[in-house]
């Protein structure tokens, strides 16, 4: 079993909604990057999801656009990434779930990159822009690395479309709560509840909601729709993203417990 599947099996018997957040390598800074993992551990994260910085970002909001686009002017790469994820992994407890574009992926050659992020200590990854048809192309090495290729569903997904989705999912399957990109709303779309009872017919591998969840409420909503996951992304971005990285870092940390308390 993986460590997600692991993670999983264990929240679901004691009956929790895990906690995803999700920040961009990079932005302020690398260090802080570093210390954001070790941070979001530290205040209830039960698995982190860690972007890095792509120059066309397709399903990313502004902020999270903006997050990139500051990193990469700093020339964060993702080799510089990998290698504070890899200083900083023994003291952070949850897997880390890596989410990055096909381009950088198919630019390494697909089976070095995956031994390059499984020596990095990542567990899961996310490829928003690949479509199920060429999924196979990266299911098989990255099982062979021991990490899980999470698969998205969309709120445009048809049913059968969800069954095929369901049944090669590694780790988690990812639930788009909206048609978009990223980024804040003040409602969470009512179209993921749906899409949350059609999943459970084809399988019962965890699933995590995300896209527009940006407040306690909308996490404890998603919980009673019957989500086993709850994933914030621009919240927690746009937080990190404020004041000095001092201050960013304590924010993430204060409204990362909120979100927990939330979902407890």
């Amino acid at each position: 079993m993986s460590a997600i599947r692991d993670c999983f099996q264990t929240l679901r018997q004691r009956g929790d909604c895990a906690l995803i957040p999700f920040i961009t390598a990079g932005d302020p800074d690398l260090a802080a990057t570093a210390q954001a993992l070790q941070i979001l551990d530290e205040a209830g994260a039960d698995f982190i999801e860690l972007g890095i910085p792509y120059a066309d970002p397709l399903a990313d909001g502004p902020v999270i656009q903006a997050a990139a686009t500051r990193a990469l002017k700093r020339g964060v790469t993702l080799e510089a990434v990998l290698e504070q994820v890899k200083s900083v992994r023994p003291q952070v407890q949850a897997p880390i779930i890596l989410f990055t574009y096909f381009n950088p992926i198919f630019a390494r050659g697909i089976e070095p990159f995956f031994r390059q992020i499984q020596e990095a200590g990542v567990q899961g990854l996310v490829v928003p822009d690949l479509p199920l048809e060429e999924a196979d192309n990266l299911l098989a090495p990255a099982a062979e690395a021991g990490i899980d290729l999470i698969l998205l569903v969309a709120p445009t997904s048809p049913p059968e479309r969800i069954a095929a989705i369901a049944q090669r999912a590694q780790g988690f399957i990812y639930l788009v709560s909206v048609t978009g990109v990223t980024g804040m709303r003040t409602q969470v779309g009512e179209r993921a509840q749906a899409l949350l009872g059609e999943i459970r017919r084809h399988t019962d591998k965890p699933v995590g909601v995300g896209f527009g969840i940006a407040a306690p409420e909308q996490a404890r909503q998603v919980k009673e729709w019957g989500a086993d996951a709850v994933i914030v992304g621009s919240a927690f971005v746009n937080r990190l993203a404020q004041g000095t990285p001092a201050e960013g870092l304590a924010s993430i940390k204060s409204f990362c417990r909120e979100l927990k308390t939330a979902l407890g």
